[in-house]
């Protein structure tokens, strides 16, 4: 308890209230690692292995985007440390500081190393077997009762947001498209949806970014570069600057 006040009151006072609210929430944390690679980097004359981890290139792409989006909103990390961070408490942290948008920023691994790309989710139900793959992947670190989500919760705001979603996603999506695709030579997959409960749980307007894959041998080395990520972070928050433009807080659908 005295954690999460403690928590709760360093978000309410670390930015001042300028117009829309964004939530932005670098996936895992802590002993949650999400995906990992290892790689060979030579330093000096030896060339060593060194394990990267999804939790710390997805803080490292999101305090980027929050840095892009601050000269225009209110903005808010889930975690700016490396830190574990439930389910819950990222809820709670959207009700919180009273969010506006939930932006979830993951980066994504097959079994299959040629997989390559980058996609955007947003909530909503589907029946793709693929999607359900990434779906696991994210959902994974659900135990006990957090895996029983009420289905009527979920299903509501669902219905609430998903319209506002979906718009939010091809905003974003547009400007990843356009602002990395070519320049990086990566894949369009795609604008998808899915069921992941960090976005059910937020109870507003939330995308799932997934920005590349660490599991393909030559991505990897583009998801690590400094210009790659601050590249994406831009076209993040461009999009989202797009989705809001001409918007009143009272236009956007709230759980």
């Amino acid at each position: 308890m005295l954690k999460r006040f403690v928590l709760l009151t360093i978000l309410l006072f670390s930015a001042p209230s300028m117009g829309f609210v964004v939530l932005i929430d670098p996936g895992h944390g802590g002993d949650e690692y999400g995906a990992v690679k290892t790689v060979r980097v030579k330093k000096g004359r030896k060339v060593k292995s060194e394990r990267v981890y999804e939790k710390d290139l997805a803080l490292s792409l999101a305090k980027k985007v929050k840095e892009r989006l601050d000269p225009h909103y209110t903005t808010y990390l889930t975690r700016s440390f490396d830190r574990s961070v439930s389910l819950n408490e990222r809820a709670e942290m959207a009700d919180a500081v009273k969010a506006d948008l939930f932006i979830s920023i993951h980066f994504n691994s097959a079994r299959d190393t040629s997989s390559h790309g980058f996609e955007t989710y947003y909530l909503d139900n589907h029946a793709d077997a693929a999607i359900k793959k990434v779906e696991n992947i994210e959902n994974k670190y659900l135990q006990g009762a957090e895996k029983v989500v009420n289905q009527i919760l979920i299903d509501l705001v669902i219905q609430k947001t998903v319209s506002a979603s979906r718009k939010l996603a091809s905003e974003v999506h547009s400007q990843i498209k356009s602002k990395v695709e070519k320049k990086y030579k990566m894949k369009d997959r795609g604008i998808k949806p899915g069921l992941f409960y960090v976005l059910a749980l937020s109870k507003r307007p939330g995308i799932l970014i997934e920005a590349g894959f660490m599991s393909h041998h030559k991505e990897i080395w583009k998801l690590r570069r400094g210009a790659f990520l601050r590249q994406y972070a831009q076209s993040i928050a461009d999009g989202v600057k797009e989705y809001l433009k001409g918007k009143t807080q009272k236009e956007l659908p709230l759980f």
